[in-house]
């Protein structure tokens, strides 16, 4: 038997991995995917980063959607801190960020919680805007708990 294949992966301190794709939702859904993927591979948990990520990449794929451009996924592990980034082509719509973010009025809508989602999931997270015509939404996970 393959014996790299039985090789248990211990988690790096540094990895990174970044890929553009189209804002839909097998875009959105491929994001979430490769999270996990990813995640596993270098040994690490993927179940909150595969939420946020599914979140941010959803409002990637409908609030910063620009036909013929695609949105961003970054992850980078960097100590013990995941770094989740979604870059999307939309500066000038902006969400509210970290603390700001306010629950649909309507308790029976069907959307308007990523946000919520993503801050009660994340350590931290927030909005940095350009350079023009992007924004970025990030989250980052303590790996440590």
């Amino acid at each position: 038997m393959n014996q790299e294949i039985l090789r248990t992966q211990h988690p790096s301190t540094d990895q990174t991995f970044s890929v553009l794709l189209s804002p839909t939702r097998r875009g959105a859904r491929l994001a979430r995917l490769l999270t996990v993927a990813h995640l596993g591979a270098w040994g690490l948990p993927s179940e909150t980063a595969a939420h946020i990520v599914a979140e941010l990449a959803a409002n990637a794929s409908v609030h910063g959607r620009v036909q013929g451009r695609d949105f961003q996924l970054s992850l980078a592990v960097n100590g013990q801190t995941l770094r989740i980034e979604v870059t999307d082509t939309r500066g000038d719509s902006v969400p509210p960020g970290p603390g700001a973010v306010k629950a649909p009025e309507d308790d029976n809508a069907e959307n308007g919680r990523g946000l919520l989602i993503v801050e009660a999931l994340a350590d931290h997270w927030g909005v940095v805007p350009g350079p023009v015509p992007r924004k970025t939404v990030w989250a980052e996970i303590d790996l440590v708990r």
